[in-house]
């Protein structure tokens, strides 16, 4: 199999969260997608088959974005969900401050930043296993001092009825997590480029077995307080 070299894959990253008109038409991006009001986190034990076909999964309303997380636990690939769980799952629920569930937990997370704060989150095109991924972030006010966490994530879309699944799912894939600090901070002239003060482009591995074409990107920004601030998600279109 061919791999992607280095200076490839920055020119993956590079293609996203700020690209030419041109360009950009080979992009999703959450550019004109209506803003989440919430983060809706289901987790799901890799032993609970039962749990991703259930009817009666938790859902919200239509303007929170769903993640569905497959959770490792001590059957490894033995598990009936492993080939879908990840351990970045387990980063997150630490995060959160919640132990892995035996069948199916849910975390909501309101997003309480002001509907001035401007945000994107894209990806382009695969290129072998790999997808350029870009989240990008400006506050509507912003202190020196201030520091933010940012979270970006493939999701893949899975519709109901496929794949085992009685209810649409939103698969958890892979995740970028940091901080941004003033040190971080982008210059004068690049926030005038881009119109943003911080910005993140990585590629990110489409793991073996996802649907690059039902991939997309979910992204949200946390203050030093833990508060989802802003939250995004892309389409492809």
């Amino acid at each position: 199999m061919v791999r992607i070299q280095p200076l490839a894959l920055a020119a993956v990253a590079l293609a996203t969260c700020y690209v030419p008109p041109v360009a950009a038409q080979a992009s999703c991006s959450s550019d004109g997608v209506p803003r989440p009001t919430a983060v809706f986190e289901r987790f799901i034990s890799a032993d609970c088959e039962a749990c991703w076909a259930d009817t009666a999964t938790p859902a919200p309303g239509p303007s929170a974005v769903v993640l569905d997380w497959i959770v490792p636990t001590a059957q490894g690939d033995e598990a009936p969900l492993a080939a879908a769980a990840t351990n970045d799952a387990l980063l997150r629920l630490q995060a959160l401050g919640r132990a892995a569930p035996g069948t199916t937990d849910v975390a909501v997370l309101a997003v309480d930043g002001a509907p001035a704060h401007r945000m994107r989150v894209a990806r382009g095109l695969p290129l072998n296993d790999y997808l350029g991924t870009g989240i990008a972030f400006k506050p509507h006010r912003a202190n020196p001092s201030d520091t933010w966490q940012y979270h970006l994530l493939l999701v893949e879309s899975v519709p109901a009825g496929t794949e085992g699944t009685a209810v649409e799912r939103n698969l958890v894939r892979n995740m970028l997590q940091g901080t941004w600090e003033k040190r971080h901070q982008l210059s004068k002239a690049e926030q005038t480029r881009t119109r943003f003060a911080w910005m993140e482009n990585r590629p990110m591995r489409i793991p073996e077995g996802a649907k690059a074409e039902q991939l997309h990107m979910v992204g949200w920004v946390q203050n030093a307080q833990g508060e989802v601030v802003a939250a995004a998600r892309s389409a492809c279109r």
